[in-house]
């Protein structure tokens, strides 16, 4: 059977941005399928002990802004460090992903665009308009898409990712599920091929 890797994210989160075509490209190496699961990573701070960026320490927040610079150069991937509309609310935008997955579309090229619409092109993905333009551009049935977005069924899609993602030890986004074993964050990406090239089993805390 194909390995199958649960996908938590937000698309307001720029280590998910940095991250998602290197989990694309190890994904289609071995074969494997993706779930994406947007989710509400507030929550998911909430039960793993981060705090929101305003909250850390200074040193925190600025080791952060080195580490963005530092994997958009080696990912080759454009990033505007402080971007005009971050932070902002990425509901509908996550919403319209969790409806492309129910209509049985790949939503990975809508994701993509809406990450660099925030991070690299100033964009703000809270507003309707981008959002359908970013639907329209990768393809999508935009109205269809954007109404579904908003139904109970991707509301509750949303809160069942989220505490899928909170019980498989989700610290923050983004988090690859395989086998149950999570893989916090973009830097984890090799770490997740070790383990599909070599077929081990998952690690637990024991």
């Amino acid at each position: 059977m194909a390995p199958s890797i649960d996908y938590y994210f937000t698309l307001i989160s720029p280590f998910s941005y940095l991250g998602h075509k290197a989990l694309l490209a190890v994904a289609d190496k071995h074969g494997a399928s993706i779930a994406f699961k947007p989710m509400n990573l507030a929550d998911v701070f909430a039960t793993s002990g981060v705090v929101p960026i305003p909250e850390r320490p200074v040193s925190r927040q600025n080791y952060r802004l080195i580490e963005l610079q530092r994997i958009a150069d080696f990912r080759g991937l454009p990033l505007t460090l402080r971007p005009a509309h971050f932070p902002t609310n990425p509901t509908l935008a996550n919403g319209a992903v969790a409806a492309i997955g129910a209509a049985g579309g790949d939503p990975a090229d809508f994701m993509f665009e809406a990450f660099q619409a925030c991070w690299a092109n100033e964009r703000d993905i809270s507003q309707p308009e981008t959002v359908r333009e970013l639907l329209e551009a990768t393809g999508h049935d935009a109205t269809a898409i954007i109404a579904a977005a908003s139904s109970q069924e991707v509301v509750a899609t949303m809160a069942e990712n989220t505490e899928a993602a909170i019980a498989a030890g989700a610290v923050g986004a983004p988090a690859y599920v395989l086998q149950g074993e999570p893989f916090w964050g973009q830097d984890r990406i090799d770490y997740l091929d070790h383990a599909l090239s070599t077929g081990r089993g998952p690690y637990t805390p024991g």
